[in-house]
């Protein structure tokens, strides 16, 4: 199952999409954008090319945990896209994850003024790889606690 992930942004959005196993990530893709119906075009025939059968958005948490403005934001962006594209869209929580990206294109050498086109699509990655790990601990749990005859 090829899963989608998306960093939803106001200028960017990074998009991330998982192998057909459903495993691990794959490819990235950045849309350019200020206006939500673009994005949301774009993303439903991403979805669609890659033959995406989920997808992951991040929600933007505050770092206590509660929703703010911007979370309601995402969350009603999130039914458009479900409508647009058939696809049930799974709100991600996605704290930390332009701080990580940044530090990680970091630590490969990419210089600040150099990662503006890349960091949404790392973001994206995490995402993705986060929501991944999830879905494999549940299965693995799963598993454990199916009897076998």
């Amino acid at each position: 199952m090829r899963i989608m992930a998306i960093d939803y942004g106001d200028a960017r959005t990074g998009v991330a999409v998982s192998d057909p196993t459903g495993l691990l990530a794959g490819q990235t893709f950045l849309i350019k954008s200020r206006k939500a119906q673009v994005v949301l075009e774009e993303l439903a025939a991403l979805a669609k090319a890659q033959g995406a059968e989920e997808l992951v958005m991040g929600y933007p948490r505050n770092m206590d945990g509660t929703l703010g403005p911007r979370a309601e934001k995402y969350a009603a962006f999130a039914k458009r896209l479900e409508a647009a594209t058939g696809l049930p869209v799974i709100l991600w929580d996605e704290r930390r994850t332009t701080v990580d990206a940044h530090r990680i294109l970091g630590e490969q050498g990419i210089r600040a003024k150099n990662r503006k086109d890349k960091v949404d699509a790392m973001a994206a990655t995490l995402i993705l790889e986060g929501y991944l790990d999830r879905k494999r601990i549940q299965a693995q749990r799963q598993n454990r606690e199916e009897p076998t005859e």
